[in-house]
């Protein structure tokens, strides 16, 4: 197994895609450093201060302001009520939201990441595994090796979760060593609030908890590193039905990117929380965020995206194994 895995690896690495990745990760990390910076910079030339207190005042302000629209959709406008209870929360318990910094930076980067962007990167390797070895005419010869058929897809099966686990790797070290040089690489330490509960009535703040910013980016990484596995092996399920890796992949993008827009639209659709690409942004629990559709938690996520997961890994392996290869 391990020999097959190695043989798996080199593929990888011979087709160069986990370096475009990794350029791709470092490009858009130095956009969104760029942007971040920009926007701290307009804010203390617009409020003549750099005090956080001051600046989250202003943003309660213009949150308000805002509530007071009435071209707003329901739906809209009780996220802004929830955006306003926590933002004053935060000025109550005098703990900054924002805490500069390439910590605080990661966070953000990684719960804007969570549901579209890393994703794709994962879908990229993924989609490939396997119907690149029908497309190369390879597929007979791997398959004409003493081997069990099972071994062979269980090999690129860790092949694949190991590349997971250094994309996701590949973001954090980029987004730190990148967005350190402009906000400096202190904050580890700094105070963040979670716990944060939306029902019916509005923001529950019972169980709200302060932890280290460490110690919720720890939780951030490993919610990430969760949905990418779950992605990354649809799309590996994709690899072993469809023969054209152009194909897997339009289909998984077109989920990812449907899920995006769903997202926003399904309040009212209430069967639309078992689909797995509305269940992708785990990170908004952990902030307090509204979900998508009333009553969905953190655990159902977690639960509908296990049972998705497994549907998939069994498909591949049921199918690999029985189907014909000509």
């Amino acid at each position: 197994m391990i020999k097959l895995v190695q043989n798996e690896m080199m593929k990888l690495i011979a087709k160069k895609r986990l370096i475009v990745i990794t350029i791709i990760i470092g490009v858009l990390v130095i956009l969104f450093t760029y942007a971040q910076h920009k926007q701290v910079q307009t804010q203390m030339e617009k409020l003549g201060t750099s005090d956080w207190r001051t600046m989250l005042q202003q943003q309660i302000i213009d949150t308000q302001n805002r509530l007071s629209n009435s071209r707003l959709t329901p739906d809209f406008k009780k996220q802004l009520q929830i955006s306003l209870q926590q933002q004053q929360y935060y000025l109550d318990k005098n703990i900054n939201p924002a805490e500069p910094g390439a910590p605080t930076f990661m966070r953000v980067f990684l719960e804007n990441s969570i549901d579209l962007f890393i994703p794709l990167m994962v879908m990229v390797i993924a989609s490939d595994l396997v119907s690149s070895e029908h497309s190369l005419g390879s597929i007979k010869l791997l398959l004409t090796r003493p081997v069990k058929r099972w071994k062979v897809l269980l090999s690129k099966y860790i092949t694949l979760c190991l590349v997971i686990s250094l994309i996701v790797a590949i973001v954090g070290f980029l987004s730190y060593i990148i967005s350190g040089m402009v906000f400096g690489y202190k904050g580890w330490g700094a105070p963040i609030l979670t716990g944060f509960n939306v029902t019916e009535t509005g923001l529950n703040t019972a169980a709200v908890k302060v932890l280290y910013l460490w110690q919720f980016l720890l939780m951030d990484f490993g919610l990430v590193w969760f949905v990418a596995i779950v992605v990354g092996t649809l799309s590996f399920m994709l690899s072993v039905l469809i023969r054209s890796t152009a194909a897997g992949m339009g289909v998984m993008l077109a989920a990812l990117i449907s899920g995006a827009i769903l997202s926003n639209m399904v309040s009212s659709w209430d069967s639309a929380k078992y689909l797995f690409m509305v269940n992708l942004r785990l990170t908004d629990y952990m902030k307090g965020l509204a979900p998508p559709i009333q009553g969905m938690t953190l655990s159902f996520s977690l639960l509908d995206l296990l049972v998705w997961w497994a549907v998939a890994l069994f498909v591949s392996f049921f199918v690999f194994t029985k189907k014909d290869v000509y």
